[in-house]
């Protein structure tokens, strides 16, 4: 049975807590009408406690344009098409749980950072590792260095849980259905993405199956909308670390253009996102109808 789905006065706001909220929230698919798929929102946690927010210089209105927002409450119906539904509660401008669990830039350190730091990473060296070190509009997120002993331990608190559940979950549908499907969805800018309303990342096709990429884009087509492959996203940390196609996990990273449904600036909803969520939940429903494990078996 499935849990209830998130209220919309829960999880639709921003939430400034002083107390210690669990990490991630899922809802498991575990009916007899269960479907080998998983949907994850990495990016769309807003739980601001008053410890984090103290540790930035940028108000709260500003860090949110970091989040994927509202990606959570555009997928909700995932629980009632019997999928797997995973979210990250924090905000990614703290803990970014689409990155390598070391990616930390050294230059946002006081102290000397242990070998096992990948600082040679790109990501981390342009701002946006998995501790950022930049907000969405470029700008430092702190006042001054911090010590690797708190990285440490935002990753402790927020990016542990986060990937244990998730690899729990991959291992425990590929267990019962000998498929997963994973869809780790995000939403992009929609400056620089004006050509394409979804970008569909598989890695160029090393992520997952082709057929799963090919009936995405027809069936977002089929709804009115502009599809790109892997421009200007092939995927992140979770499709090329979850997916072994060869072996039946099968990722794709789905980017939603921001303005089919908000206002960047101000974070809040559109008017039109009420129609642009019910095209994007017919998708989702057919999509969990479709008998992916016939056909990937085939």
């Amino acid at each position: 049975m499935f849990a209830a789905p998130p209220s919309s006065t829960s999880r639709h706001n921003p939430e400034k807590s002083a107390t210690i909220k669990p990490p991630v929230t899922l809802y498991k698919a575990e009916s007899e009408g269960a479907r080998p798929l998983i949907f994850a929102s990495p990016h769309s946690g807003r739980v601001y406690s008053d410890e984090l927010l103290q540790k930035t210089t940028l108000p709260l209105d500003v860090l949110r344009r970091s989040e994927d927002a509202y990606i959570d409450q555009l997928i909700d119906c995932v629980p009632d098409c019997e999928a797997n539904l995973l979210l990250a509660e924090y905000p990614r401008v703290f803990v970014d749980v689409n990155r390598g669990p070391w990616e930390l830039d050294p230059g946002m350190f006081v102290d000397r950072l242990p070998d096992f730091v990948d600082t040679k990473s790109r990501r981390a060296a342009s701002g946006l590792g998995v501790v950022p070190r930049i907000g969405a509009d470029g700008r430092p997120l702190y006042r001054k260095g911090m010590r690797f002993e708190e990285a440490r331990n935002r990753l402790s608190l927020y990016y542990t849980p986060y990937h244990m559940a998730l690899r729990a979950l991959v291992d425990e549908v590929k267990a019962r259905f000998g498929i997963v499907v994973l869809l780790d969805m995000h939403s992009m800018p929609s400056k620089g993405a004006e050509r394409a309303d979804f970008v569909l990342g598989d890695r160029h096709g090393h992520s997952c199956d082709e057929r799963i990429t090919d009936h995405i884009e027809t069936a977002l087509s089929g709804l009115g909308f502009v599809t790109l492959r892997n421009t200007p996203y092939a995927g992140g940390y979770t499709t090329e670390h979850y997916s072994e196609p060869n072996s039946g996990i099968h990722v794709i990273q789905i980017e939603i253009n921001r303005a089919l449904y908000m206002d960047e600036r101000r974070v809040v909803l559109l008017p039109k996102a009420k129609k642009f969520k019910t095209k994007l939940q017919r998708f989702i429903a057919d999509f969990s109808r479709f008998d992916w494990v016939s056909l990937l078996a085939s």
